[in-house]
């Protein structure tokens, strides 16, 4: 769907209006970045929490929706789904050192996988031109896995941190440009 040329006007001119925010927002995620990189380990243990209230969320809800559904068996299979969600995610708040190596590993592991289909997707399609960026990509990205999954699990106390420390540099100076892109761009 795309929108007509007047509306989309309209849409960038709104968002040009507003590039100081995107450049505020910027900047507020460099900070949180720069702090989490300052201590990982309470990045690692504040991304853990963050997704244990994910899952205690999830949780509620799929056990809200099971009381929506007509049948047993599929009641049954809401709540438990639901109540399992809950307790990983209680789970990762009574234990949060033990989820992050939790979840470090399965990173570990979705890195490996995800890092072994990209490549095999792009050696099946070495014919075609930039299918090597591919391949690249997806080595780098098994061969990031294999390195968690080597040190596992004395750095899942500071892996998750990272990652989130990362993140928030790569976004920071993401709306920084995108806002400074809007700023001087023109009608």
């Amino acid at each position: 769907m795309t929108l007509p040329t007047e509306e989309l006007k309209n849409v960038i001119g709104e968002a040009r209006s507003k590039w100081g925010w995107f450049v505020a927002l910027g900047v507020l995620l460099l900070v949180f970045g720069g702090i989490a990189f300052g201590n990982l380990f309470i990045a690692t243990v504040a991304s853990v929490y963050f997704v244990g209230w994910l899952m205690l969320m999830a949780g509620a809800i799929e056990v809200i929706h099971a009381f929506g559904v007509k049948t047993w068996g599929r009641f049954f299979y809401w709540l438990l789904n639901g109540l399992l969600y809950a307790v990983a995610g209680f789970f990762a708040f009574y234990n949060p050192l033990l989820a992050s190596a939790v979840l470090t590993l399965l990173l570990a592991i979705a890195l490996v996988a995800s890092g072994l289909i990209r490549a095999t997707i792009g050696y099946q399609n070495r014919a075609e031109k930039g299918s090597g960026w591919i391949i690249a990509g997806g080595v780098v990205t098994a061969l990031a896995g294999l390195l968690i999954a080597l040190q596992w699990p004395v750095n899942s106390l500071w892996v998750l941190g990272l990652f989130l420390a990362i993140d928030l540099v790569f976004q920071g100076w993401t709306y920084i440009a995108f806002g400074l892109g809007l700023k001087n761009s023109r009608a």
